[in-house]
């Protein structure tokens, strides 16, 4: 009997996490194939939930996956003109859910402050874990990401 309840569960919890859409829009107008440069936003106003902390090296590694070159914050303004037109700022955020984790990777023009691409990652174990599912939608947004900005 409860070897018939563990395998009900199983597959209930592969079609759940099969439901989960990840996914990347990209503005109609950008020409992604210009950037080389991103630089994700770090500042007071800007936080990861402590309890979050440990995947945020996680969400840098998801960037460095792709062909984009991480640039510091605090080095922006040591870039050249050119190299400047050719950066991406990076804002990320985490959604917490009962049936899903969501976990969204904004780029947005360095120039203009337009949003041209934004990256979605979701995973559900059904609530089963919470660090399963952040690490499962961190994981799915890294493959967008990388689909994204091939190298």
């Amino acid at each position: 009997m409860n070897r018939v309840i563990i395998t009900f569960l199983f597959f209930i919890g592969i079609a759940v996490s099969s439901c989960t859409t990840s996914k990347s829009v990209v503005s109609q107008n950008a020409d992604l194939s210009k950037y080389e440069y991103a630089s994700i936003i770090n500042n007071d106003t800007y936080h990861i939930p402590a309890q979050l902390m440990e995947y945020e090296i996680q969400l840098f590694d998801a960037v460095e996956g792709s062909r984009l070159t991480l640039v510091s914050d605090m080095r922006i303004n040591e870039l050249t003109a050119t190299q400047q037109s050719k950066l991406l700022m990076v804002k990320y955020g985490v959604d917490i859910l009962e049936e899903e984790s969501i976990v969204t990777v904004n780029f947005i023009d360095f120039l203009t402050g337009r949003p041209i691409a934004s990256c979605r990652g979701a995973y559900s174990t059904l609530g089963l874990s919470v660090s399963a599912d952040i690490r499962g939608a961190i994981k799915r947004v890294a493959k967008q990401i990388e689909a994204t900005f091939p190298k």
